[in-house]
């Protein structure tokens, strides 16, 4: 295959969406051996069933996927209705292992794949996750250390009902994904949605997510400083708006982890955010801003361009956050028309989460782009 083939389909009937996706493709290629597969979440209950309908019309056995309140195929945004996306790919014989379930430890998976993994340098992943496991950050940094400093990309799955995610069969609860040797070229690449306000600060005083003192001040008076006088005239409208950045601990390119501002107790001037910290961490806070978000979303798909040589990609997978989309750069589909803008004519298929998986961690507020060649 010279490219993937990906397809889309809104509506409810199971029978009827799959049967609209391979319409599109047409005839299956022998050598596909992998599907990716994403659905909104009014699909949750028929989910089963279209995998059940994609693996016997195609043949193919390994499936990868979730569900999201939203989806995106090439350069469209679903949201507000029942669609499905599905992208079938074509990987060198043996250079990939489905990644099932894992709910609270990857020993047993990196134990049972332990020679393949280390015969064929597998260190990448495409990686769904369960936001209602408090585990799951801990599971995928742990996958990613057994692995030797494993990179992932990939996203939570979002859903107003169920959290089904796929690996082969419906599983939910854990991370699962699709773990790819080293003989599969990748280029990743991720674009933040928020930018600093404030200068870098450092956490003088803090317990768990409530923290008390920034740079030996009270928490709320730094905060008020940061954000200006208009803004702290009335905190309440702080919320959605202003957001925690955390700074990546060795990190040479100025990487930050976005973290929700989740509480403010005026009286006593602290803070509270949704991430455990402690004192010697560094924050800075940050703000939603919608021309920053897309100069950054060009720099990120410029630099991927400069990695593709000239060589067209075979497929691409992106992960943006719910907060982004319509929400940030409107409602025409706007965010993945920059893909396409920039990149060229590539199948893509991915879905927006409920966080967003970037090398070993958790993100917020970003847009996580791979490219397969």
């Amino acid at each position: 295959m010279k490219q993937f083939l990906y397809s889309y389909a809104t509506g409810t009937a199971a029978r009827e969406l799959v049967n609209t996706c391979l319409s599109q493709i047409g005839d299956i290629p022998e050598e596909a051996n992998l599907g990716f597969i994403y659905a909104t979440d009014a699909l949750a209950n028929e989910l089963e069933h279209i995998l059940h309908l994609l693996q016997q019309a195609t043949g193919i056995k390994h499936w990868s996927g979730t569900l999201g309140i939203s989806i995106c195929a090439k350069d469209k945004e679903f949201y507000d209705q029942p669609a499905l996306v599905i992208m079938l790919c074509d990987f060198p014989e043996d250079s990939f292992r489905i990644i099932p379930s894992e709910r609270s430890e990857v020993t047993p998976y990196l134990s049972e794949h332990k020679d393949w993994i280390q015969q064929n340098g597998a260190t990448f992943a495409v990686i769904h996750g369960d936001p209602t496991n408090p585990s799951t950050p801990a599971l995928i940094e742990s996958l990613s250390s057994g692995l030797g400093e494993g990179f992932f990309v990939g996203g939570l799955t979002s859903s107003q009902t169920l959290n089904s995610q796929i690996a082969d069969t419906i599983v939910s609860g854990g991370i699962s994904g699709v773990l790819f040797s080293s003989s599969n070229e990748v280029a990743a690449g991720h674009t933040q949605g928020c930018s600093p306000i404030g200068p870098i600060r450092l956490i003088t005083e803090a317990r768990g997510n409530v923290i008390t003192e920034l740079d030996q001040q009270r928490a709320l008076k730094v905060l008020k400083d940061d954000v200006g006088e208009v803004l702290s005239r009335d905190l309440n409208r702080l919320g959605g708006y202003v957001f925690v950045g955390l700074p990546l601990k060795g990190s040479d390119t100025g990487d930050y982890m976005i973290r929700n501002l989740i509480g403010i107790d005026a009286g006593k001037e602290i803070i509270a955010i949704g991430d455990v910290v402690q004192p010697g961490d560094t924050l800075m806070f940050c703000h939603r801003d919608g021309n920053s978000a897309r100069e950054d979303m060009i720099r990120m798909l410029e630099k991927l361009k400069q990695q593709c040589a000239g060589r067209r990609p075979k497929g691409a997978v992106y992960y943006s956050c719910m907060g982004r989309g319509r929400h940030q750069f409107g409602e025409n589909s706007e965010e993945l028309k920059m893909i396409t803008e920039v990149l060229g004519e590539i199948p893509l298929v991915g879905f927006f989460a409920n966080g967003e998986i970037f090398h070993n961690r958790l993100y917020g507020f970003t847009g996580v782009l791979n490219l397969f060649f």
